[in-house]
């Protein structure tokens, strides 16, 4: 009887420390699903605007799954001169990264 005891001690304390990292990974993953929706929404509104965005960082936040996000978007001239590269970076109010995209966009003719 002490053996099975044992036995099923064991199995219940590995079945924990299962639903723990199980539990921490799930808040990752929704940490990043979040912030690459933040991502793509910052991605759209510069491909979407008829001007094209400044060369240089602008920075923001944005409120999206009733949390604060922290924005960076970098704009550049690509090695093709007729294209804009765009590099937008997403961290959650802690300062850590939570997702990043680069798009591409003609600049302005």
């Amino acid at each position: 009887m002490l053996v099975a005891l044992a036995v099923f001690s064991i199995a219940a304390l590995a079945l924990l420390n299962l639903e723990t990292v199980t539990v921490a990974n799930t808040t990752q993953i929704a940490d990043r699903t979040i912030g690459q929706i933040v991502a793509r929404n910052i991605a759209v509104e510069a491909l979407t605007d008829p001007q094209p965005p400044s060369i240089g960082t602008e920075t923001g936040s944005e409120v999206s799954g009733g949390r604060n996000w922290q924005w960076a978007r970098v704009t550049d001239q690509s090695p093709e001169s007729r294209i804009l590269q765009i590099e937008i970076a997403v961290a959650d109010e802690n300062g850590a990264q939570a997702a990043g995209l680069t798009v591409f966009r003609f600049a302005a003719q």
